[in-house]
């Protein structure tokens, strides 16, 4: 990294060093592009980025998932050859209880179906049956959010193909999995779920996922494509955590001969006569480049970089009409024990979920629609010093905790007592559910989707750059962009704002380098 200046004219210039940005810097540096990336703040990973929050302790990021990473990304990066490694499954995730008799979902499907015999025989089987649909349909679903959507508006020799592929794939799939695939898009959660499973503690365990950083509680039409989507893309996480995915990224993209600068806020993107030109940064440098991805969130790169005039009336509304309000927060626990987590070790446990029923978590979302905080959060807990013991000293233990549901815009806005409130309340429904986690706590971190927004850049505090919605995964975020293009030559998008959306998969950011490729 370095935070020199630079008068030299670049292929391609890389706005933000998160994960996806590093992505696309990575491939087109690989392919012989001359590449700069420039970060706002003096670390590089974004929401992905593994901090001290504590001394002694560390975060693994804001984002702490990296189940959904594209694995064939991953091996056309060589990223094992800058140290990235996968475990050998997805994690188990755990909902605790507190008399102890809680409920572990294994990876291994048969391994699962007896954890959950403990609880419902019926249910046991039921899940069986809930994971070989998705092993049916994953080729097919994967197959379409692995590539941009294609451009049906001009339609050509060139673009029939791949929608013909994907014609075929569906009907590969059979009548009754096909039909499946079309009733569940625009159905709610709940109703999904509650189709398959009986235990309430099950149903909640699975939801979390769907309801991840986006403004729908379980009863939200249209939330259960999430789940299936998130069910059909998980696989081994990165060992070590986000932090070691962006080391990877970083050494792929600087030893591909890209430039990556820190300390570098571009103020502006410089359009003539419809393209790019380079962009300006805060302290007056100018950069020359005839192509900029950006990879940071739509609002940010059409409301706020991009010249007034540049873009029309029309489409500045549409942008200004994507829906990214965030309503997860991020609190960051340092713990001075280890904890025991349904009578195992922490050492053995490494995520944990929240929430009794559907019925609480849809009430806790109601409170975000009047602008409060949620009096009974829902939590998604990842403890990285289970596995990794550089996050914590030794003895004592980290959590990681993304909260559902906090506003960004609080009625009473978010101050020091807001936040403190918040903190509470996660620790209360964490010892709720795990014994010793109070009387444990040394040190705190609240992140409210506000402070998202400061902190990273992102707005509306929305860690997946815009809601995963129907209407906002399929074209994301408006017609104009769906294929990383934009109404700007030159101008393309690499970011969890534009398809296949967010979280840690690196996926928009190879499309966005792909589109590059292709159109420049």
């Amino acid at each position: 990294m370095t935070n020199g200046r630079s008068s030299k004219k670049y292929d391609v210039i890389v706005i933000g060093a998160g994960h996806n940005g590093l992505t696309t810097a990575a491939f087109l540096a690989g392919r012989g592009r001359k590449v700069i990336v420039l970060e706002q703040r003096d670390v590089l990973g974004g929401l992905a980025c593994s901090e001290e929050f504590h001394p002694g302790y560390r975060s693994p990021g804001v984002l702490h998932d990296t189940s959904s990473v594209r694995h064939g990304l991953i091996k056309s990066l060589n990223l094992a050859s800058h140290g990235l490694s996968l475990d050998p499954e997805p994690p188990a995730i755990h909902a605790p209880v507190k008399d102890g008799n809680g409920l572990s979902l294994h990876h291994d499907a048969q391994k699962a179906a007896r954890e959950i015999a403990k609880h419902s025989e019926h249910d046991a089987e039921r899940y069986s049956e809930y994971r070989a649909f998705v092993d049916r349909v994953r080729g097919f679903v994967n197959g379409v959010f692995d590539e941009s959507p294609p451009g049906l508006g001009t339609i050509d020799a060139r673009t029939f193909w791949p929608v013909m592929k994907k014609g075929l794939g569906f009907r590969r799939l059979g009548k009754h999995d096909a039909v499946e695939l079309f009733r569940i898009i625009p159905m709610s959660l709940a109703d999904w779920l509650d189709e398959w499973f009986e235990t309430d503690r099950l149903k909640t365990l699975l939801a979390a996922p769907a309801i991840r950083g986006a403004f729908v509680g379980p009863r939200s039409p249209g939330s259960a494509i999430n789940l299936l989507l998130w069910e059909c893309r998980k696989g081994p996480s990165v060992k070590g955590g986000p932090g070691a995915l962006v080391t990877a990224l970083e050494a792929a993209a600087g030893g591909a001969g890209a430039k990556i600068r820190t300390s570098a806020r571009v103020k502006e993107i410089g359009i003539s006569e419809g393209k790019v030109t380079g962009v300006t940064l805060d302290d007056g440098e100018t950069i020359d480049g005839a192509v900029v991805a950006a990879s940071v969130d739509p609002k940010t790169i059409f409301l706020k970089l991009l010249p007034v005039a540049a873009i029309t009336e029309k489409f500045a509304q549409r942008i200004a009409n994507y829906r990214a309000k965030g309503t997860t927060a991020k609190v960051d626990i340092a713990l001075r024990q280890k904890i025991e987590v349904g009578g195992n070790a922490g050492s053995s446990v490494e995520y944990v979920r929240t929430g009794e029923n559907l019925t609480q978590v849809e009430k806790a979302f109601d409170a975000v629609k009047y602008r409060l905080c949620s009096s009974t959060p829902v939590l998604d807990v990842c403890i990285p010093s289970a596995s990794n013991r550089d996050f914590a000293p030794d003895g004592g233990s980290s959590l990681s905790v993304l909260v559902q549901y906090a506003p960004y815009d609080l009625e009473d806005g978010w101050g020091d007592r807001q936040r403190e409130l918040l903190g509470q309340r996660v620790v209360e429904t964490l010892a709720d559910n795990i014994p010793g986690v109070k009387e444990s706590v040394v040190g705190l971190r609240v992140l409210t989707p506000a402070d998202l927004e400061s902190h990273y850049g992102t707005s509306g505090g929305h860690p997946y750059h815009g809601d995963h919605a129907v209407d906002q995964l399929f074209v994301r975020p408006s017609p104009e962009c769906a294929r990383h293009t934009t109404p700007i030559g030159g101008l393309f998008l690499c970011g969890s704002g534009s398809f296949p959306g967010g979280g840690i998969t690196c996926a928009p950011g190879a499309l966005g380098a792909r589109a590059i490729l292709k159109h420049s």
